[in-house]
């Protein structure tokens, strides 16, 4: 098994990119009808769009991963329990599956940070102070 720890810093990257990516697919969908979907006419499923656009584009290139995977997560909170739970708690009956899964993995991306395939993670790497040799 530990033959395997050395992939999974770059497996959790990809994993990210991809859901960040998926997560922006949702919003172009929903913003724009981009994927044959239908363009959202309620102002709140407009904003909804916006977020997963520019969270999911945030969290798929690892900038400000943090702070974008805590929106995401809060927006998919919401989005279950606004437009899914209505209907009935049980996210297989509601059709929330996705909205869970989504609010679960970004909760996750969030404390566990963006990894070492980031922009965030180049940023941190120019950033590093100077030690004195006293």
């Amino acid at each position: 098994m530990n033959s395997l720890n050395r992939f999974a810093d770059p497996v959790y990257c990809l994993m990210r990119l991809i859901a960040g990516l998926m997560f922006m697919c949702h919003g172009l969908d929903k913003t724009f009808g981009t994927f044959g979907g239908k363009v959202a006419a309620e102002p709140v499923m407009q904003v909804g769009g916006w977020l997963e656009i520019i969270c999911g584009a945030l969290i798929a290139i690892g900038l400000l991963t943090r702070i974008a995977a805590f929106v995401a997560s809060g927006e998919m909170a919401v989005a279950f329990f606004m437009f899914h739970a209505k209907d009935s708690f049980i996210p297989i009956v509601n059709h929330g599956e996705l909205a869970v899964v989504y609010c679960w993995l970004f909760l996750f991306i969030f404390l566990y940070g963006p990894g070492r395939l980031s922009i965030d993670a180049l940023m941190k790497r120019g950033s590093v102070p100077a030690t004195s040799t006293v």
